[in-house]
């Protein structure tokens, strides 16, 4: 038999759940199980990790200390690991004892949080032991507390070894017919080498540059789009622009799928145009896309456009008929 202990504290001398540990450990060794400790604290960068270390344990003890509000970051970052990267199939099997010390308020929400984590999991949660303590000295000397431990160490040895069934909670209730948080469906081996690239901060750190590089990339590629949208017609329009002495007019092209009209003023021998709303507009024109490009490429002309209805307008028409005048693209 084996049992795989994780331990979410920091390591302090004083921790009282380091005492807990020690002793529980002394007596499964007596009774020839394997134990292994496993101190988050030291794999911080690779807590993606350390859900594969349960692959041949039977059994495991979720160790962390109460130090002022919640089970503490290791211990939910691991929990977040197994619940990502995790065997499933394998946590279904394996059970849990709890051990939660506190130095403060928030012992038995520890607990709790502990056997919610990992009925939500799927795995099996055995009866844990939690509790405060004020001097760790008094705590030690305290054989009556020694002996509770050790009973602990002894239940979670017969639990294991008898395969002791639990009851169904409505944790696992929840989770099949209520949770929507959606899982990646991966076999053991795809769980264990992602999670490798996941801890794996030179693959990560590759990782989000390549995303950078990326962004940049189709940044670049959206503002130069952007930039062709805005010059759009504009360069075909001053190219066959035909001036008319003594004529001034201001035109406003709708064009569908633009974001902005095309504004066109002609005084005289000048043109201006660009993208952009403006006021005191002579001619107001809307048509599609399709339609301009017909009209900019020769296949028709600002009057045929509006006697067939592919562009509508509204201003003095005198003005608007003037549009294939200054603007021959046929030629």
């Amino acid at each position: 038999m084996k049992v795989n202990i994780y331990y979410g504290g920091r390591g302090l001398l004083d921790d009282p759940t380091l005492y807990v540990l020690n002793k529980m450990e002394e007596v499964l060794q007596e009774l020839r199980v394997t134990v292994e400790r496993i101190n988050i604290y030291e794999h911080k960068n690779e807590i993606a990790t350390l859900p594969q270390t349960m692959k041949d344990a039977d059994g495991i003890i979720l160790a962390t200390t109460i130090e002022w509000l919640g089970i503490g970051g290791y211990m939910q970052q691991f929990l977040d690991a197994c619940w990502l990267y995790g065997d499933k199939e394998k946590i279904k099997t394996t059970y849990m004892q709890p051990i939660v010390m506190s130095t403060t308020y928030g012992e038995r929400e520890g607990e709790l949080t502990l056997q919610s984590a990992w009925e939500i999991l799927g795995g099996q949660p055995c009866p844990g032991l939690c509790g405060y303590v004020e001097d760790l000295v008094s705590f030690e000397m305290n054989k009556d507390y020694t002996v509770l431990i050790e009973k602990k160490a002894e239940n979670l040895y017969r639990t294991i070894s008898q395969k002791v069934k639990c009851l169904p909670t409505s944790n696992q209730a929840v989770k099949q017919t209520i949770l929507r948080t959606p899982q990646l469906e991966l076999t053991p081996q795809e769980s264990e080498q992602l999670s490798k690239y996941v801890s794996d901060d030179t693959y990560v750190k590759k990782q989000k540059e390549d995303i950078e590089e990326l962004a940049t990339m189709f940044k670049g590629m959206l503002g130069k789009s952007e930039k062709e949208d805005e010059e759009a017609y504009i360069e075909t329009f001053r190219a066959q622009f035909a001036p008319q002495p003594e004529f001034r007019a201001r035109y406003l092209f709708i064009i569908e799928g633009r974001k902005k009209p095309l504004f066109l003023e002609v005084n005289e021998g000048e043109l201006t145009i660009h993208y952009g709303q403006e006021e005191n507009i002579d001619v107001y024109a809307k048509l599609k896309t399709e339609v301009m490009d017909s009209i900019v490429d020769g296949r028709m002309t600002f009057q045929r456009a509006f006697m067939t209805g592919e562009m509508t307008a509204k201003g003095n028409f005198k003005i608007l008929r003037m549009l294939d005048t200054m603007f021959n693209f046929a030629h």
